[in-house]
């Protein structure tokens, strides 16, 4: 039975009906933006501007996006073009702190929240408009990075959230699109949504939420091929690096955002980067999603590794655990706090020398780091005295002595007390 969940307004940046002529709706063509874009016009009496950023999407069609905006009753329907700015000023960040988040979900969706909001609010105060809509909803964690960044960039903008307010599930708004006809990508019997960028592709609804259930993967993941389908022969690819953000794919330049793109047909060809996720989200629930991330994925694990070959053991260590930090304020809607542009600092002074090349074996949805070169790599050891580094090992039993004598002194310790025991 469906509970009373009446929605009741009380942030300061929250409006009532009435209280703004035109509103500017982040609008991604998908089922809850298309919905709230007549249920805004209908219950706020206010003009719709929409905005679709282009950071990259994989599938998604921005012009049909754009001409549905318009037929369902937008006063103007802006198509951005973000890509440069997405990939250079946001996912190079991602980069060099090897976005992850509790696994191998590198934070697509997280950053490409920042952009968003920060071209939203842009946008909306060129055009003199007062007010930004989000299809987020009550329980998940991008209303949080909506409000937060947009508040971030202009305190005095005030924000609607339709989804948190018109107390519909997914199977009604559903309906509502049907006896409208609005036309949305999600059905009864494809209930599944879809947020999409260069970065990655975030897969949730259906059986999807349950994590008793098995995902049925072939149903939605059609961007790129299944891992069981891919090229029985393996692929080999080279990325070069400078300061740590790869400039060249297999010897040719490429400005990032189209290295990203390229990354993605050639890693999806081999079924690379899906990866089935239950994590913490910031609103105090368990989460599932499954992720199609190809060519972020060969970019992390080329960078991790050569990252690691440049950089000495503490430095990795240390990295290590800021890059764990890093990834849960991306997630946590923490991208414009003070602490990000901290680690951000640090990673930038890191990768000063993650430079070289990484050679990558792409093969049914795994990829190995094969080989590596770097000017700044640290020498390496070698069973033979005319290859790697030749120490001195004459030094090397003083050394274990020392460094293992804590060690030795405690269970030496321990062993006394067992036989005092016995005794």
């Amino acid at each position: 039975m469906k509970t009373d969940n009446t929605y009741k307004k009380i942030s300061s940046y929250e409006i009532e009906p009435g209280d703004v002529d035109t509103v500017l709706l982040l609008y991604s063509g998908g089922l809850d933006t298309s919905v709230m874009l007549k249920w805004i016009q209908d219950h706020y009496k206010a003009d719709l501007v929409t905005l679709t950023l282009d950071i990259g999407q994989q599938k998604d069609d921005l012009e049909a996006i754009r001409k549905k905006a318009l037929r369902l009753g937008a006063k103007k329907a802006i198509v951005l073009d973000a890509k440069k700015e997405f990939a250079d000023e946001f996912i190079a960040k991602g980069i060099k702190a090897n976005a992850s988040y509790q696994g191998e979900y590198h934070l697509s969706t997280p950053i490409g929240r920042a952009v968003t909001a920060k071209k939203g609010v842009e946008v909306a105060k060129k055009l003199g408009i007062t007010c930004i809509a989000h299809g987020c909803t009550g329980k998940g964690n991008d209303q949080v990075r909506f409000e937060g960044y947009i508040l971030a960039h202009d305190p005095n903008m005030k924000v609607i959230a339709p989804v948190r307010e018109w107390n519909m599930d997914r199977n009604e708004e559903i309906e509502y699109a049907r006896k409208n006809n609005i036309p949305v990508p999600a059905k009864k019997d494809f209930p599944y949504s879809v947020d999409d960028n260069m970065w990655g592709m975030t897969w949730e609804g259906g059986e999807v939420e349950d994590p008793a259930s098995v995902p049925k993967v072939e149903k939605f993941l059609t961007t790129y091929t299944l891992p069981e389908k891919a090229p029985s022969t393996p692929e080999k690819i080279t990325l070069a690096f400078k300061n740590g953000l790869p400039t060249k794919l297999n010897g040719k330049a490429m400005r990032l955002s189209d290295l990203i793109i390229k990354l993605n047909s050639i890693g999806g060809r081999h079924g690379v980067g899906i990866a089935y996720m239950i994590e913490d989200r910031m609103v105090g629930v368990k989460d599932r999603g499954v992720y199609e991330q190809p060519g972020g994925h060969l970019i992390i694990e080329a960078h991790k590794a050569l990252e690691r070959y440049v950089s000495t053991r503490d430095l990795n260590e240390l990295k290590s655990s800021l890059d764990i930090k890093w990834g849960y304020l991306c997630y946590g809607a923490k991208w414009y706090d003070p602490s990000m542009d901290a680690i951000n600092a640090f990673n930038d002074s890191v990768n000063e020398k993650v430079e070289g090349t990484v050679t990558l074996k792409l093969h049914k949805g795994s990829v190995t780091v094969i080989a590596l070169t770097s000017p700044f790599g640290l020498k390496h050891a070698s069973f033979n005295n005319t290859e790697g580094y030749n120490f001195n090992v004459n030094a090397s039993a003083g050394f274990t002595e020392i460094y293992t004598l804590q060690m030795k002194i405690a269970n030496d310790l321990a062993r006394k007390h067992a036989s005092k025991k016995k005794k």
